[in-house]
């Protein structure tokens, strides 16, 4: 049986408390929070591990550019470290630098040999999401699962696998093993170049789906991945939806055929 989380973003105008509500009434057990909303965090109260009731937050985003390791960025680590922690989150999101200055090419294993520590005293787990953008300092999953393995922190870190970045990083290896959170969404504008879609081009996955969602996600699961799938879309007309609930449901009920298809 499949499972699903609602990320935020998908639906950015709503307040942690509708998102909470919506997550429920589409049967989820899980969400994920972010920093990087016009909505306040936890609706601008401060946190606590009773915010979301029964639901699990299997993440709290984001670290920016945490591969470009310096004395500012742990500062930043541990403070989200801390509101995780506050608000029972499971993990915290790590994105890689994007653009601008180059990235020392040992900015990823301090980074993780540094933080591993502060995760593990307070009960948490890193998840660094690779990002399929040319411009991206840290595209392939492979590269992260060097570090794992080369240090043992398997229990400090794991993987984010993106639909969407993985596509865009020309489908490099599939790690389920090493995956602890699997983010989806789609493309389905047939006038867009699928080497320069942007995350404005990024919708909920269905039939018209250019990404091969359906392919990525089995063979995740065929690999032993069973945490949940979380919708993140950030497309505006996604935003716009006058009904997300009637969207997300469809969406989930294609995916859940689709991939009980594979499966046969």
């Amino acid at each position: 049986m499949l499972t699903f989380a609602l990320n935020h973003m998908t639906v950015p105008s709503l307040t942690m408390k509708q998102v909470c509500d919506l997550a429920r009434a589409l049967g989820m057990g899980s969400i994920e929070l972010r920093n990087d909303l016009e909505q306040a965090l936890f609706d601008g109260q401060a946190p606590s591990t009773g915010m979301t009731d029964d639901l699990t937050v299997v993440a709290l985003a984001e670290v920016k550019a945490f591969n470009a390791f310096d004395d500012a960025t742990f500062e930043r680590s541990v403070t989200l470290m801390d509101l995780a922690v506050a608000c029972g989150a499971e993990a915290i999101a790590l994105i890689p630098q994007v653009g601008g200055d180059a990235v020392s090419s040992n900015g990823l294993r301090t980074a993780m040999v540094t933080l591993a520590p502060e995760l593990a005293s307070r009960g948490l787990t890193g998840l660094i999401e690779p990002i399929g953008f040319h411009n991206s300092t840290l595209r392939d999953k492979s590269d992260v699962v060097a570090v794992i393995d080369d240090t043992g922190l398997g229990d400090q870190f794991g993987l984010i696998h993106d639909t969407f970045h993985h596509f865009l990083a020309d489908g490099d290896a599939i790690y389920p093993a090493h995956t602890k959170l699997v983010h989806i969404s789609g493309v389905n504008d047939t006038n867009v170049d699928l080497a320069k879609v942007k995350d404005a081009d990024r919708v909920l996955v269905d039939a018209n789906d250019r990404l091969g969602n359906i392919e990525q996600i089995t063979k995740l699961l065929r690999g032993g991945y069973v945490g949940p799938l979380s919708f993140e879309a950030f497309s505006p007309d996604v935003h716009a939806l006058i009904d997300p609930k009637a969207a997300l449901s469809r969406s989930i009920h294609f995916i859940e055929n689709e991939v009980l298809a594979h499966a046969a």
